[in-house]
């Protein structure tokens, strides 16, 4: 059974990440990756030396209100069990990049993790677009 027919129609805000241990666990195809894109809109699908990850940025009003960003997301991640790269660029740039290192790709736990980080209530920590 490949990635792709393992993933089932379930929103991924319904589900719960599995542990990244399980002998089962494989990265997924580009294909099946594609396929769960729509869920996760706002997030790029890159492929960095050969590994498929997730990658989002978004702008910040502080500093402080970065790591704050990062606060509420290491929560989610911790109730997860899945933890992505974080990274904070310059004084208000923060980007999240999620794959599942312990397969050096792409899992549906990635996807997961991304449809809730959508859902996190943080729009007071960003930067609104002037036109906003």
């Amino acid at each position: 059974m490949d990635a792709k027919s393992r993933i089932s129609p379930t929103r991924l805000t319904d589900k719960k990440c599995v542990p990244c241990n399980l002998k089962e666990l494989r990265p997924m195809s580009e294909d099946a990756a594609h396929t769960l894109m729509p869920q996760v809109a706002e997030w790029n699908l890159v492929n960095e030396d050969g590994v498929m990850k997730l990658r989002r940025s978004w702008a910040v009003k502080t500093f402080t209100k970065g790591l704050e960003f990062f606060r509420i997301v290491a929560v989610l991640a911790e109730n997860e069990g899945h933890h992505p790269d974080l990274h904070l660029v310059g004084w208000n740039n923060v980007t999240i990049e999620i794959w599942t290192h312990a397969v050096g790709g792409l899992t549906e736990n990635d996807f997961i993790l991304a449809a809730k980080i959508d859902k996190l209530d943080v729009l007071d920590l960003l930067r609104r677009k002037p036109s906003d």
